[in-house]
């Protein structure tokens, strides 16, 4: 298996860094892609496991409400007033809750659960292409996003394996412990000491980004485990097989599930 995970990183990685660096219409297009795989993945994980979901109602409410996200959101210079982000989202609901209404079997479980996928994955993943949007720093603010969720990956996989013994989550997910959680933490605080040296340093102080570094280090632990969870409601190991070596694009974008939207937000707070 250690093959394929190199090709797919000598190939994904490179890839992916020139779209954050391109920005715009690309990587906006890379995102949106990434959800629409994301949330097909989740609608057959549920399916496979047996728990009613509208599944392609699920994708395609999902995509729209990512795309009129990334196409309506605020940016630095104000939150602005539009209604056409709330009107889509009052427009997804009622289109889940009707199509529910028309079966010949009815499901509140399943409705629930399609919305679940349309805001925890359409809504979420869409603020990667708004962070890389914010100017000027949305590239650097990207990069340090993608670089410490990996770092605490590394480091918590490392630890995990080499010195873990306390489970963080049995029922959830059996291999996390706390000691690699732990390790997983400190390694995106002191990453964040490099990064604010290096390209960082320009739009935050170092107090700013020790703390983002700090938030990433724990949400996107907690982001992991929840995909975990659904993964393991319904019985399955991966979201799918579509990266050789590295599971499904939900496996793959799982931590930045909370972080996107978080480290989206405090940016637009921080930022005077």
């Amino acid at each position: 298996m250690l093959l394929p995970r190199l090709l797919t990183m000598f190939v994904g990685i490179p890839l992916l860094a020139f779209l954050i660096h391109l920005g715009s219409l690309p990587f906006m297009a890379l995102v949106i892609g990434v959800v629409l795989l994301a949330l097909y993945e989740y609608a057959l994980i549920l399916w496979v496991g047996g728990r009613g979901v509208q599944r392609w109602m699920t994708v395609a409410a999902g995509g729209f409400l990512a795309t009129v996200v990334i196409l309506q959101a605020p940016r630095l210079d104000g939150l602005g007033t539009g209604a056409l982000l709330p009107l889509s989202i009052t427009g997804v609901v009622l289109a889940v809750c009707l199509r529910e209404l028309l079966r010949k079997e009815h499901s509140l479980d399943r409705a629930a659960l399609s919305l679940l996928g349309v805001f925890f994955i359409g809504w979420t993943l869409a603020h990667l292409a708004l962070l890389r949007d914010l100017r000027p720093y949305g590239e650097r603010f990207t990069f340090f996003l993608f670089l410490t969720v990996w770092v605490v990956d590394i480091a918590a996989y490392a630890a995990g394996h080499a010195v873990g013994s306390r489970r963080l989550a049995p029922v959830i997910s059996p291999k996390k412990t706390w000691e690699g959680a732990v390790a997983g933490f400190a390694a995106a605080v002191l990453w964040s000491l490099l990064a604010h040296r290096w390209f960082l340093g320009g739009a935050f102080g170092l107090r700013t980004t020790l703390l983002l570094g700090a938030a990433i280090g724990l949400l996107s632990q907690a982001s992991d485990l929840a995909q975990s969870l659904i993964k393991r409601t319904a019985g399955v190991k991966d979201s799918s097989s579509i990266l050789p070596g590295h599971g499904g694009i939900l496996d793959r974008f799982d931590s930045f599930l909370l972080t996107a939207p978080a480290m989206y937000y405090a940016v637009l707070l921080i930022s005077p």
